[in-house]
């Protein structure tokens, strides 16, 4: 009936109007009882009862309650009592604090080696961007009675990063990410770690170098005028990046660009490592002098992206993996032992690869918990269209 003058309609409306409306249905958990029955035999008197190994040996929990407490303490960073809390309020699971533990334990383990071939195929890459933060370890299970900083260091390429936790932030730590066979390139900050590496085979940090230049920049006398100056030429180097970037200015034009800028940081730096100062001395003076005298030791590596496709200037990719870690680091004060520590790493490390593949966290812990059970190869974290090495 039309609402404006009482006419009968007729016919259909092959476009109507819709809403849809959300709801989340009650979610109870399924419990399944298993009954083993034990009959006694007439002749002897013994008594003998069904048995099934696997079922009376194995965990009371499914996989998917496995997987949730790996996501609610691995993605999401709920302590052992909120995910007690959580699963009980939402699924109506009752659990204990001691079986979250186990079940975290259980769902690092089964993550062993889809983790393992993520480092090799990020050992592989042609370029890898990293850095490293403090991430305290505890001794709880005696593994670092000597009390040493833990430190938490990622590996990232587009698809696939892979975190570790060492007792050191040393060149052997570097070295042992990388593998014997690196060839590729690593984007980093200056530090230390990283000067094995030849030059041709680094990617200074330019954030890290524009930082370098503001402190300088904010010292008194030539050291403030100096400063100014190698900021004024990082600004215009990177004008012509984004303009790289976007498509409106060629490469072999920005190469072209970039060796008159390249030229003037030299001069720049040079005039600054030449500045007068005593043996010792730890004057704004003094210590610009030493900044510009260490970036001249690795200032080849400040350029790789020039020429080379595929870098970028800075290292925000490994510093953007790595606030996760920092949040978690903040929550939890670090781990309390080199197995909570193993349960950080991989779970970083699988969180952060499907999230860069747009793959669901969850599914593939329940997949993974499911096969380490049954004893069979857990799903690969490596992109679909991997050759095998």
């Amino acid at each position: 009936e039309c609402i404006h003058c009482g006419e009968a309609l007729a016919g259909e409306d092959s476009e109507p109007y819709r809403i849809q409306t959300i709801e989340i249905p009650k979610l109870l958990p399924e419990v399944r009882e298993h009954r083993f029955h034990a009959l006694r035999c007439e002749r002897c008197g013994g008594y003998t009862r069904a048995w099934d190994e696997e079922i009376i040996n194995g965990s009371i929990y499914g996989e998917r309650v496995t997987a949730h407490v790996g996501v609610l303490s691995g993605q999401y960073r709920q302590s052992h009592r909120m995910i007690q809390e959580l699963l009980n309020e939402l699924f109506g699971v009752k659990i204990s604090v001691g079986s979250i533990n186990q079940l975290r334990q259980e769902s690092c383990e089964s993550l062993a080696q889809a983790v393992a071939e993520a480092h090799q195929y990020v050992q592989r890459q042609s370029n890898v961007n990293m850095d490293e933060t403090g991430f305290a370890q505890g001794n709880g299970d005696g593994n670092n009675p000597s009390g040493r900083k833990g430190w938490l260091w990622v590996m990232v390429t587009p698809l696939v990063s892979y975190f570790a936790v060492f007792l050191g932030r040393s060149q052997a730590v570097c070295q042992q990410l990388l593998g014997e066979r690196f060839n590729g390139i690593v984007s980093s900050d200056r530090f230390s770690a990283y000067n094995p590496l030849k030059l041709d085979q680094r990617q200074i940090c330019w954030a890290h170098l524009k930082r370098d230049f503001t402190r300088i920049a904010e010292r008194s006398g030539v050291a403030g005028v100096l400063g100014q100056a190698l900021l004024e030429q990082q600004k215009l180097l990177f004008e012509q990046w984004y303009r790289v970037r976007d498509g409106t200015l060629s490469r072999p034009e920005f190469i072209t660009i970039v060796a008159v800028i390249q030229q003037r940081i030299h001069t720049l730096l040079e005039e600054g490592a030449a500045y007068a100062i005593s043996k010792g001395e730890k004057t704004p003076l003094a210590k610009t002098v030493r900044t510009c005298q260490q970036l001249l030791k690795v200032e080849a590596a400040m350029w790789t992206f020039v020429t080379t496709q595929g870098i970028e200037p800075t290292n925000n990719a490994a510093e953007r993996a790595l606030r996760p870690a920092v949040l978690w680091r903040k929550n939890s004060f670090g781990s309390q032992s080199q197995q909570g520590s193993l349960f950080v790493s991989r779970m970083l490390t699988v969180v952060t690869t499907l999230r860069s593949q747009n793959r669901p966290v969850l599914d593939y812990l329940v997949e993974a918990c499911r096969a380490a059970r049954q004893g069979e190869p857990v799903p690969s974290l490596l992109p679909t269209d991997t050759p095998t090495p």
